[in-house]
């Protein structure tokens, strides 16, 4: 199914993370699994981990800042550097850093809309 990055959330933006780190995943109700050797190990979470998702961030050199718009929640915008190695340059928006920063990556890895599995939808 098709859905856009924006949009984005949990094991979803967990998922697409994953496709673009070109891990091996499984999924299961409650989230995402990494698999090494045919194993199921560890659950990966970078959308809310910053264990997992700050070495993306840093490697990516993404940047993120806090937004109180008028008439809105806040919000945070991620964004990658001028010099970045791999963001591509698409911006990242959500109600966290790292979920701002992940949807950023998704987004300039695999582009506005993605296909991620029907269970994840």
């Amino acid at each position: 199914m098709k859905i856009k990055t924006a949009e984005l959330t949990g094991p979803a933006l967990d998922w697409a993370v994953a496709k673009c780190e070109d891990l091996e995943v499984w999924r299961e109700p409650d989230g995402i699994y990494l698999c090494e050797g045919g194993e199921v190990g560890f659950m990966f979470r970078p959308s809310t981990s910053w264990q997992e998702g700050g070495p993306i961030i840093e490697r990516e050199e993404i940047s993120s800042y806090h937004e109180i718009p008028a008439m809105r929640d806040s919000i945070w915008q991620a964004r990658p550097s001028l010099s970045a190695k791999g963001a591509g340059g698409r911006w990242g928006i959500g109600p966290t850093p790292l979920i701002a920063a992940m949807r950023c990556y998704v987004a300039s890895k695999l582009g506005e809309e993605i296909d991620i599995p029907e269970e994840l939808g």
